[in-house]
């Protein structure tokens, strides 16, 4: 393997596609992201051809964002499962081997064609794996922060406690607040 189809490999591997499906969830679920802004995001996560989205480009993978979500919003590996295949039936295309014309090792695809719109590229790759997650680790991809001021979808990373926060920010916020709380509460008493 060469060193350019290992790099091609480590930025297109089932975690760097995960990685980008959550944050082209969290990114397409803020208020009106723009198409350079979103672009400049798929560039981040290993986009390397013409990255030229339209506004209506836009809202097919917002539209795909909300049914993403909800696959980490499931709360029971079950429910995540059923949801995905839900998607996975939907698809307009099958699970295929490209090589983007010779450009990029072999992969696989599930959309309909090479190229196939930004919306129905972005659900079905991130579909695909998602899916991979969910077989191989037997539990839900992810959640849903349990920050009340946060909207952000987050990846299960390896075994260990279970994630409640989608960042160590979030986590440190709600912990703070909690804490704030309980000292209010305890002077309160003590008067």
């Amino acid at each position: 393997m060469t060193a350019s189809s290992r790099e091609w490999s480590t930025r297109h591997s089932v975690q760097a596609v995960a990685r980008r499906t959550a944050a082209l969830v969290n990114a397409l679920s803020g208020e009106d992201p723009t198409p350079e802004a979103v672009a400049d995001l798929l560039r981040e996560h290993g986009e390397t051809g013409s990255v030229d989205l339209s506004p209506s480009d836009v809202a097919e993978m917002r539209a795909a964002a909300v049914q993403l979500r909800e696959i980490f919003a499931a709360a029971h590996v079950d429910a995540a499962a059923s949801l995905l295949n839900r998607l996975l039936r939907q698809s307009p295309g099958t699970v295929r081997l490209t090589s983007h014309g010779g450009l990029t090792p072999w992969h696989p695809h599930l959309d309909s064609d090479d190229d196939a719109p930004w919306g129905e590229w972005f659900l079905a790759s991130s579909c695909l794996g998602l899916m991979v997650l969910i077989w191989d680790r037997q539990r839900p991809p992810g959640g849903l922060c349990a920050s009340p001021g946060c909207r952000n979808v987050y990846l299960t990373q390896g075994s260990g406690l279970s994630r409640r926060y989608c960042s160590r920010r979030c986590a440190t916020r709600e912990r703070v607040a909690s804490h704030r709380r309980s000292r209010a509460t305890g002077s309160v008493v003590r008067q």
